[in-house]
């Protein structure tokens, strides 16, 4: 059972391991960084997260759980209006720090198995809320199919990300406009 000083602690251990994140890059991430940038002892931040791949497994939960919380009801509900789905998700990419959170996080991923298997349960996760949606207008969709269109979906958007922030390009009306339409389509269908 968590006390309330006790997710207190939690919630400023996370808000510290984004901040090493964010301003170190992935390199800095270490339990040794993110206690003293929380001003904690390391064993007080291994009694919450016992090893890296479990902080940022709770890391991305949490920043899962703020992406569902922008899409806000409207747009996450069964039967949502898809234009507005995406054009959330679309914003999201105007929040500088939440895209460079996921560049980092995805560099992390790439050298470590334990980070990268928390980024693939992170994606998991978002592909069966897509492929939710999917099934929600389209009942006669088999399972696989709404699986793929939401694998598609997710690719498409988080792909964008990197163009549509800066770090790889440069968001343009046009641009949106497809993305719009495709993103869509794969929800429809």
């Amino acid at each position: 059972m968590t006390t309330a000083k006790g997710s207190a602690r939690r919630t400023a251990i996370l808000d510290a391991a984004e901040r090493t994140l964010l301003t170190g890059g992935h390199g800095a991430l270490s339990l040794r960084a993110v206690a003293e940038a929380a001003g904690v002892r390391l064993g007080h931040l291994q009694y919450y997260f016992p090893s890296r791949d479990r902080l940022v497994a709770e890391l991305l939960a949490r920043v899962l759980h703020r992406s569902l919380e922008q899409l806000g009801a409207e747009a996450a509900a069964p039967g949502a209006d898809p234009e507005r789905l995406v054009e959330v998700l679309l914003a999201q990419h105007q929040d500088a720090e939440l895209v460079r959170l996921f560049v980092e996080l995805w560099a992390l991923a790439a050298g470590d198995e334990a980070v990268a298997a928390a980024v693939r349960a992170f994606y998991a996760d978002y592909v069966r809320l897509v492929a939710g949606q999917i099934g929600s207008r389209r009942p006669e969709l088999p399972v696989a199919e709404c699986l793929a269109r939401a694998e598609t979906f997710v690719a498409l958007v988080e792909g964008a990300s990197l163009f549509r922030s800066g770090v790889a390009g440069r968001a343009s009306a046009e641009t949106d406009r497809q993305l719009v339409r495709t993103a869509r389509a794969l929800l429809e269908g």
